[in-house]
This record gives structure tokens, C-alpha cells and sequence, in this order.
């Protein structure tokens, strides 16, 4: 068994014609790489039973040699991959299913029905460079995934670290990122096959963090560092494709609940180090912010007075804040920023931090436990009553509700003895009615300021929009739920 250890960076073909020159030419004149034609087919179950067990099964095809491969996919992160993997020689294109593999030890029945679900065809060209550092080998692939009658292209570079330092193989990436446009890679060639099946999602929402209680807190916090940027990524490419409201929600999402794991692990990752990460990603969490706040805007406007004057300025407004989406999705910042926080999560100094090693030693579901319940008595101390409370306050309690949801999904695999899960999904359940209730409180308070700010109050039916209707209600159920929330026995205890 092999363990790999490598980032994936995705690029534009035209980022690719200039690879060769680059890894040859201006980081290493004395690299000479290799080049070859790669066919693998994938395999699985008619109900995919290897894809849900994060497995994948392929034979890889190279002149008359056959390679058949099996990868355990032990995190699900941010460009990085760290996978068990197991090879052997065949003589044909079906694959050896018997108890010398891995896949034997799956849960479940022998595994029956397997057969080629997807191919990928790939020129790979390999440079192998080393130092008294580090032994890198520099992968560029360019291709295609194909499922039946859909196709996908593949173009990305693999770093793979054979040898050495972790450290210079983000140095490696940062100068690459630098000369050419770059974005961390989050799907496996297995995962883009598979994505095939499922061409029409608009959106992807955040996975499930898988920790267990014999993990760090540093390396909890990496694991959901890499999830958070995986969701982010995962709907840049839909966002970047489609515009769909929805992938930007969710892109959004992904970064704030980023920005909520710096704050929930701030005892763990230092306060210095935890401030300035969230303000390197507050400015694109704004950009994004803005295009929301017109997107629903759009929708309010359509629902209750369709088209006309004010919908024409909004869907103005809404394509100009798209725009600098675009505009910022595509700037070597935003790039530098997603490949300096992967970085930073897996060699950062903050990992040797004499300040943090308290909190870094302390078992991690202790830490959580504590996290979880200094989030709780922050809602009980600030907001004793919840009807009581102006706009501006009510804002701050959404916001508060927020990271404790976010903290109570992270560490939900911490918490599976019997009761806790129960719990925890009424909990859960809870939060997200808060959330809900003083969302739709915030959009209606978001809406006149937004005309005003762009002077479109005084356009026809635009005071349909000012809706008052409804205010009380909905304040006295949040509270109700607040208080509900509070009267919930502890997951965590």
C-alpha cells in the first residue's frame, strides 16, 4: 500500500499550452518530462456502492500494460489529497475482485454486478524535480472523462509529494499560481466521472465533516478547512459557468461558514492568524453578499409587482453585481487566497504555536463540548428576550445562531452515542427555525435600504416592497423557538 500526498490545480487550456515552457524553462531549466497516452475505465456496482463508501476500482491502460487500482478516500478537502491506494498487474480489462483486496473488507455483501460505469483518456506529461528539500513530481493531465454520451474535459496539474518537506510543495504551487492562473482541483477523476451522471445540479450544499475523537483539534480544524473550501469550490465552477443564484448562496455559505470555523477554533489556531484569515476572505464574502442581497431583491420584486421600472433597475444592479463577481472570482487575489489557506492549514506555524499548544492537546471532543457551549451561552447571555430586541440586535443574534449551527454540524460526528444524535438534530432543528424566522425578517429590512441606496424608492410600486405585514408574528416565533432552544438538553453533554 502506497499513501499519496498531492495537490491538485485546475487550469484553462490556454494556462496549459504554457505548463511545459513554465516547469521546464523558467522553475527548472535542467527538468526534462515524459509524455504518454493514459485510458483507464472505471468500475462499480449497477447502486454504486463503491462511490458510497468512497472507493473507486479502475484499470488504467498504458501500451500493453494493465494497472488495475483501488483508492480509499480518507478526506474529502481542498486540492489536497492524502489516499490509501493499492495496485496490482492484470492481464485483461475485468477487474480481480478477490480477498486480496481491499474492497473484500467492505461493509455489506460480496460485492456483485460490477462493471464499467465511465473512462477517462488523458496525455499526461511528468516531471519529476528534487532538491535537498523536498522530491516532487509535477503532473500535467489533459483529456476527457467520458459516461455513455457525456463528456467532460480534464485539464489540471498534480503535485504529488514523493519525498521531503509538505511546506515545498505549496511553495511550488504559490510560484506556479503566480505565473499562471490556477484554482484548487477539489474532484477526483473518479468524482468527475461520477458528476456526469448528475449533470444538472445548479448547487452543491456542504458535506457532511467527518472527525473522530482520536483527532486533534488542529487536525479537526484542517478537516473542515478542507470541507469548507471543497463547498466553496465546488459551486465557483457552477457560478462561473451559469451565474445560478443558487451556487452563489451556497459559495457564500461556504466561505462564511469558513470565516465561523476561524472564530469557534480561535483558541486553537491563535487570534493574530485567525483575524487576518477571515479578513483575506471578508472582501470576496462581500462582492458575493452584494449579487444575494439583489437576487432575492429580484425575487421580491417579482413576486409581488412583476415586471416594470423597478424590476428593469434591479436586474440592472443584479447584472452589474454579477459582473464583479465574475471579475473577482477570476482574480489572481481570490486565487492566491484559496491556495495560501490550504496551505496555511497544513504547514502553517500555528501547528507548533507555543500560545495554542493548550488547546491544540486537549482532546477533541472536549473541545468541542466547550466550543459548543460557550456558542450557547453567548444567545442566553446576550439575548435573554428575543421580542425585545431592535433590527440591529435581532441581526447580531441571526448571526450568533449561525456559528453555533455551523459548530453543532461540525462536531456532529464527535457527538453519535445514543441519545446525542437525537438531540443534536432537534437542536438543530431549532437553530435553523431561528435562522429562518430573522432571515425573513433581515430581507425585509435589507430591501428598502437597498432602494434607497440605489434611489429607487420613489419608482412605481416600489413601496409595495416596504412590507410591514406579518413583522409581529414572525418576531414572536423566533422567540419562541429562541426560548425553545435554550430549554433543549445538550447534545453535547
Amino acid at each position: 500500500m502506497a499513501q499519496e500526498i498531492e495537490l491538485k490545480l485546475v487550469v484553462t487550456d490556454a494556462a496549459a499550452d504554457k505548463v511545459g515552457d513554465l516547469v521546464a524553462g523558467t522553475l527548472f531549466p535542467d527538468v526534462t518530462g515524459s509524455t504518454a497516452t493514459l485510458n483507464a475505465t472505471y468500475f462499480d456496482t449497477p447502486d454504486q456502492r463503491l462511490r458510497k463508501y468512497g472507493a473507486s476500482l479502475r484499470i488504467r491502460r498504458r501500451a500493453d500494460e494493465r494497472i488495475q487500482t483501488i483508492k480509499i478516500d480518507s478526506a474529502k478537502g481542498a486540492g489536497l489529497f492524502s489516499r490509501p491506494e493499492w495496485e496490482r498487474a492484470v492481464d485483461g480489462d475485468t477487474p480481480i475482485l478477490d480477498d486480496t483486496t481491499p474492497l473484500a473488507l467492505l461493509p455489506g455483501p460480496p460485492l456483485e454486478g460490477v462493471g464499467p460505469v465511465f473512462t477517462v483518456a488523458v496525455e499526461r506529461t511528468t516531471w519529476r524535480v528534487r532538491d535537498d528539500v523536498a522530491d516532487i513530481e509535477i503532473v500535467l493531465d489533459r483529456g476527457s472523462v467520458t459516461a455513455g454520451d457525456r463528456s467532460s474535459p480534464v485539464c489540471e496539474i498534480e503535485l504529488e509529494l514523493k519525498q521531503g518537506d509538505p511546506a515545498a510543495l505549496f511553495a511550488l504551487a504559490r510560484q506556479i499560481g503566480g505565473l499562471i492562473p490556477v484554482r484548487l482541483g477539489v474532484l477526483t477523476k473518479s468524482e468527475r466521472g461520477y458528476a456526469l451522471s448528475d449533470a444538472s445540479a445548479r448547487a452543491f450544499k456542504a458535506e457532511p465533516v467527518r472527525l473522530d475523537a482520536a483527532m486533534t483539534p488542529a487536525a479537526a480544524l484542517q478537516a473542515i478547512i478542507g470541507g469548507c473550501l471543497r463547498h466553496y469550490r465546488l459551486n465557483e465552477t457552477i457560478l462561473l459557468e451559469t451565474r445560478a443564484p443558487e451556487a452563489l448562496h451556497q459559495a457564500r455559505v461556504a466561505l462564511r461558514r469558513l470565516r465561523s470555523a476561524l472564530k469557534i477554533f480561535k483558541s486553537v489556531v491563535g487570534k493574530e492568524d485567525a483575524g487576518r484569515l477571515q479578513a483575506e476572505v471578508r472582501p470576496l464574502a462581500r462582492i458575493l453578499g452584494t449579487a444575494r442581497d439583489l437576487d432575492v431583491l429580484s425575487d421580491a420584486v417579482m413576486s409581488k409587482i412583476g415586471r416594470g421600472p423597478v424590476h428593469t433597475q434591479i436586474e440592472y444592479l443584479r447584472d452589474t453585481a454579477y459582473e464583479a463577481v465574475d471579475a473577482a472570482l477570476g482574480s489572481p487575489r481570490t486565487m492566491q487566497v484559496m491556495l495560501d489557506l490550504v496551505a496555511w492549514s497544513a504547514t502553517g506555524p500555528w501547528l507548533d504555536a507555543t500560545a495554542t499548544a493548550t488547546a491544540r492537546a486537549m482532546p477533541v471532543s472536549e473541545f468541542a463540548a466547550m466550543s459548543l457551549r460557550k456558542r450557547r451561552k453567548q444567545l442566553k447571555i446576550n439575548h435573554a428576550s428575543l421580542e425585545e430586541l431592535d433590527t440591529n440586535a435581532r441581526h447580531r443574534l441571526r448571526k450568533s445562531a449561525k456559528t453555533l449551527r455551523y459548530a453543532a454540524e461540525f462536531f456532529a460526528g464527535l457527538f453519535e452515542k445514543d441519545g446525542q444524535k437525537r438531540r443534536r438534530a432537534g437542536f438543530v432543528r431549532t437553530l435553523e427555525k431561528i435562522q429562518d424566522r430573522l432571515g425573513i425578517l433581515n430581507d425585509r429590512s435589507t430591501a428598502p435600504m437597498l432602494l434607497r441606496d440605489h434611489g429607487l424608492l420613489e419608482l412605481d410600486g416600489a413601496a409595495a416592497l416596504i412590507d410591514r405585514h406579518g413583522v409581529d408574528r414572525l418576531v414572536h416565533r423566533a422567540g419562541k423557538a429562541h426560548r425553545r432552544l435554550l430549554d433543549r438538553k445538550r447534545f453535547w453533554d
